[in-house]
């Protein structure tokens, strides 16, 4: 794992656009894992900003999203396919059909599952895969004691999770669904390149367990030291409680990778 903490939520939404927005340059056949959540509307935000600005074209990728809730239609506003189709689908030329979420309304959740770790693999697997990091250290909706080779599969949000959601249901914790879709753990493992992106205090402690804790399934985002490639972009509030800042800002001024982001 690299981390990389950038100054405020603002730069860590910028360098990873421009990430993505590299990869669709270098690839525009190139297959992105995609999440949702407060931090990712920035990121969304600032990659729609990129291709009007240098004329991306996405009309050859295809998309893959973490997770959506069980029970509720693709239409509801509350629907994470709802929230893709109006941060970003919406706002870039990537045809609606190259854009897939798990159904969560499917009659057969095994079923449904299954469908969607094949349209994974008949797409040549997931290139580029963000994550953020749940207050319960899940990425996707990985919650305590997901196993590392979990794949795509329904699962009971943990009450934790669903308060951090409630926010999204007009502060109504009752609206929020108990249980999801999710790619497992494995799933997202296999993505050829993993970016965790993670802001704001609130999640400074999570996050310092994640990257410096012992590696454990009660934190899924732990297994992502298990990745030949990942890269956590973070900013000041939520690195506060990392231990070895001093390394990871020489990771960020002597890498060659991020030259592009030190100017």
């Amino acid at each position: 794992m690299k981390l990389v903490v950038r100054n405020d939520d603002r730069a860590v939404a910028a360098m990873t656009a421009r990430l993505i927005a590299d990869l669709v340059k270098a690839r525009p056949d190139c297959v992105l894992g995609l999440a949702t959540g407060r931090t990712m509307e920035r990121v969304y935000g600032e990659l729609v900003g990129i291709s009007a600005a240098e004329g991306l074209d996405f009309s050859r990728c295809r998309t893959f999203n973490l997770d959506e809730y069980i029970g509720l239609p693709p239409g509801s506003v509350h629907s994470y396919r709802t929230y893709m189709n109006e941060h970003l689908f919406s706002r870039i030329d990537i045809p609606i059909g190259n854009t897939m979420l798990p159904d969560g309304s499917a009659a057969d959740l095994v079923a449904e599952a299954a469908r969607y770790e094949d349209a994974i693999r008949r797409a040549g697997g997931i290139d580029l895969q963000l994550v953020g990091i749940g207050e319960t250290g899940h990425i996707g909706f990985n919650e305590p004691l997901s196993p590392f080779t979990s794949r795509t599969r329904d699962i009971t949000l943990a009450p934790g999770t669903r308060r951090q959601n409630a926010a999204l249901f007009d502060g109504d914790i009752d609206a929020v669904p108990q249980r999801a879709l999710t790619m497992g753990v494995g799933t997202i493992l296999e993505a050829r390149r993993i970016v965790l992106v993670a802001t704001g205090s609130a999640k400074a402690s999570i996050l310092a367990q994640a990257v410096e804790g012992p590696v454990t399934s009660m934190i899924s985002a732990t297994a992502l030291h298990f990745h030949q490639d990942t890269l956590a972009i973070v900013d000041e509030d939520v690195a506060r409680h990392l231990g070895h800042r001093d390394y990871y800002d020489s990771i960020f001024a002597t890498d060659p990778e991020f030259a592009p982001f030190r100017a």
